[in-house]
């Protein structure tokens, strides 16, 4: 069963608040236990909430108090070195998000443009397009016609050398064997085609060197 994602927000019911908080410290308190026994660290867990009048501390106040004084007697520079708090953690998520955002919105437009020249192929007009549609547009065609461009020579190349092969009377089905192999990509699909010569689509969003692949 696919576990739901879980909204990090506080919790404004109070007893869902507690209820979960005591089903997540005992995770908590389970998890640093598992981690001193398997990798042989040193791990201490001290909780202070509203529902208790002491904090909670794992494994004992004395194994706490030894992994403290441990910590404060390392350089700060050390201490500090890989210290995550709330603010830290919250920029990560954040970062990860707009990655992810990012290539979303490239396949997105990926997805546009390849429909946008499917279109055009099949006879429909280009009245209703702007100038960034254009110019996208424009730069994928004259890029899939360089690469079939390239293509085609290189099939040239092939059925070449696979005559040359059976006129010298060597290796000439094995060479006409990869030609005429080869040759079939060629009546692939138009999307699977465009995908096939373009397995980096979208490029340099944004760069200023190709399409932008983003609205204004």
């Amino acid at each position: 069963m696919t576990r739901t994602k879980v909204n990090l927000a506080y919790i404004t019911n109070d007893s869902t608040r507690k209820s979960t908080f005591k089903k997540r410290k005992k995770g908590l308190m389970k998890k640093a236990h598992e981690l001193s026994a398997l990798c042989d660290v040193e791990t201490c867990v001290i909780i202070f909430s509203t529902y208790s009048a002491e904090p909670e501390v794992w494994p004992t106040h004395l194994g706490a108090q030894r992994v403290i004084a441990k910590f404060r007697r390392m350089p700060e520079q050390e201490q500090s070195k890989k210290m995550a708090n709330q603010e830290s953690f919250a920029r990560e998520r954040l970062a990860k998000s707009e990655e992810k955002l990012r290539k979303q919105q490239k396949d997105n437009r990926q997805k546009e443009v390849a429909d946008l020249m499917y279109r055009c192929l099949v006879g429909g007009g280009l009245e209703y397009l702007g100038f960034i549609d254009l110019r996208d547009l424009g730069w994928l065609l004259n890029q899939n016609t360089r690469d079939a461009g390239r293509r085609i020579e290189s099939l040239k190349k092939m059925r070449a050398v696979g005559s040359g092969g059976r006129q010298e009377g060597e290796g000439g089905a094995d060479a006409a064997g990869v030609a005429t192999a080869a040759a079939p990509e060629m009546d692939l699909p138009a999307e699977a085609q465009f995908y096939q010569l373009n397995p980096d689509f979208p490029w340099n969003m944004g760069s200023g060197m190709g399409p932008s692949f983003f609205y204004p």
